[in-house]
Order: structure tokens, then sequence, then C-alpha cells
């Protein structure tokens, strides 16, 4: 029975060492203003998010918060090269990957670990990318950054659902 206990908390206490760090504390924040918006398909009727974002670290290791413009957190993900963790206020749920979070979490994927370069104005290293008249091209998402002087940013992805992404940055302070 003892050996058994035993087992039961080195478990607990193995999994609580799989949970990923928080962020590099020294990197900074970006912040703005996030839109999703997904449209029906044949499976799932059409889908939109509105929210506020707080963002740092990079495709290994980072950290999304989402809130209401009254503050309100709707959501905090959090990720390593080897899982995500997301919690939507009543404890956390673990994927293997930031695109199995955002499947679950939006019903499409979405490019997370693209989205910290993306807003610093510049291609993911991760992929391959194809330059464009108002941007460029990524994992399949047409990149503007026609209005990136203004803080503003439009990722689209074409292939059924149609899948807009609109970012307004907030000036750094």
């Amino acid at each position: 029975m003892r050996a058994a206990a035993a087992a039961v908390a080195a478990a607990a206490l193995l999994q609580g060492c799989a949970t990923p760090p928080v962020a590099d504390e020294g990197l900074p924040w970006t912040s703005g203003r996030l839109v999703v918006r997904v449209d029906a398909s044949d499976a799932q009727a059409a889908r939109s998010l509105d929210a506020d974002f707080d963002l740092r670290g990079d495709d290994e290791q980072g950290e999304l918060r989402l809130s209401t413009p009254f503050g309100t957190r709707l959501a905090r993900a959090r990720w390593t090269r080897d899982q995500a963790l997301l919690d939507l206020g009543q404890g956390e749920t673990r994927y293997p990957d930031l695109e199995s979070l955002s499947r679950a979490a939006v019903g499409e994927v979405l490019p997370l670990r693209a989205l910290p370069d993306w807003l610093a104005g510049r291609p993911w290293p991760g992929a391959a990318t194809q330059e464009d008249p108002q941007g460029f091209v990524q994992l399949g998402w047409q990149v503007s950054l026609v209005r990136f002087a203004e803080g503003r940013i439009e990722a689209l992805r074409e292939p059924p659902p149609r899948v807009l992404v609109r970012v307004r940055l907030h000036p750094a302070p």
C-alpha cells in the first residue's frame, strides 16, 4: 500500500515538473487587439473571437493572454517546444503543441508559433516564405503589412474555411 502511495506521489511530482515555464521574464510584452474570424463551413457555423491580448516569447517558449476590454481574462496559453497549456479559467488543459491547442480553442489551426515574428513585421524563420507586394505568404497565410506603420497587421488563409486574423498593436510604453 505504501509503495502504491509513493508511486502516485512521485507521478504527481513528475507531472508538476512537466509544466512549461513561463516565458523568459526579460522578454518584452507585445499588446494589442486581436480579431479572428472563421467563415462557416459544411461542418461548423461561422466563429469569431475579439479580445485584447498580451504576448511574449517566441516559437519555442511563450505566453499569450486574452482578455475583454474591461480586463477580464478569457484565456491564457503557455508553450514550450514540447507542449502547450490552455487555461480558460477552469484549470489547464495540456496539448502536444500549439497547433493542437489552437484547433481545440478555435476549431482551426492558427499560426501561433509564427505570430511573435509576424507581429514584429517579419516572416517566421521556421518556415519558407514567399514575398508579396503587401507583405509575405507563409504557412498558407497571406500576411499584409500595408498598415504596419500604424500598428496594424492582417493575416488571411483562403482555403476553406476562410480565416482572417486582424491585429492592432498598442504603442509601446
